[in-house]
């Protein structure tokens, strides 16, 4: 493969779900990278870090004197949209120099808190200092800033111990495979059948095909007519395909012209 781009990254500490995008799938990246993700993670009360996860410094240590209720009450009021201030270790740049070169360097910067959403929140075990949930969260959500949040709500500090990585959009944890299991089955010649066609990200949208007289305007990236293509169409975003079966793109309907005009399109590269 020419084109081999990734979805996002992971903490140094943490593991899980990465979409990788292969040939003309790397158009895809920008648009899984906006997708919503969940998250196993471990947090650690009592304890605040440089990086806010245990593999950094430790700037303070407090004694946890809190219950298990006040624990998940607590963790519960972070549900719904909320700011959260990026942390100085993050790839984020401010000033064309990224966070966490500064971080290294001893240099702190002001951030601005952005909003992000904690979808759904989940509690799996309370043994304290440590609590153990799953989160569902918009891009751009830190849960190393959530356990750090968390525990400056409770009064007395918190850090991320642990995190994985559960789903990203639609690929979950219980399908992906580790590196060594990719090598695995390239060599056994089985990966092609764990490759997901580019289309089967679109299903949601309805199947079009054109007319055969009309393929070479879908061939060509342009706009085409309902009455160039099969069926009734819905006024909506529509797969599209040529009248062989050809996967184009998704292109959406533009009222005012009754026309479809190609939102992304998938032809040609590999």
């Amino acid at each position: 493969m020419k084109k081999i781009g990734h979805t996002g990254t992971l903490d140094p500490d943490a593991e899980g779900v990465l979409p990788v995008c292969l040939g003309k799938g790397t158009r895809l990246c920008d648009m899984l990278t906006d997708r919503s993700k969940a998250y196993e993670a471990v947090l650690l009360l009592g304890r605040e870090t440089d990086t806010q996860d245990t593999s950094g410094k430790t700037l303070a240590e407090h004694p946890v004197n809190v219950s298990e209720e006040t624990v998940r009450k607590t963790i519960m009021t972070f549900l719904g949209k909320y700011d959260q201030i990026p942390p100085m270790y993050s790839a984020l740049k401010v000033n064309g120099k990224k966070l966490y070169d500064l971080a290294r360097a001893g240099i702190e910067v002001e951030r601005q808190p952005r909003e992000v959403s904690i979808l759904d929140i989940q509690i799996r075990e309370v043994d304290l200092p440590r609590v153990r949930f799953i989160v569902g969260c918009s891009k751009g959500t830190y849960i190393r800033t959530l356990c750090y949040d968390i525990g400056k709500r409770l009064g007395c500090g918190g850090c991320m111990e642990e995190l994985k990585r559960i789903r990203v959009g639609q690929f979950e944890y219980k399908d992906s495979l580790t590196l060594a299991q990719i090598e695995e089955k390239r060599d056994q010649g089985t990966l092609d059948s764990y490759i997901i066609p580019v289309e089967n990200m679109f299903l949601e949208y309805p199947k079009v095909k054109t007319i055969p007289e009309f393929d070479s305007r879908v061939w060509n990236g342009n706009q085409v007519r309902p009455d160039q293509c099969e069926g009734t169409l819905p006024e909506s975003r529509v797969r599209m395909y040529d009248s062989k079966g050809t996967f184009i793109g998704v292109y959406e309907y533009e009222k005012d012209r009754a026309w479809y005009k190609p939102w992304k399109t998938f032809l040609g590269g590999q």
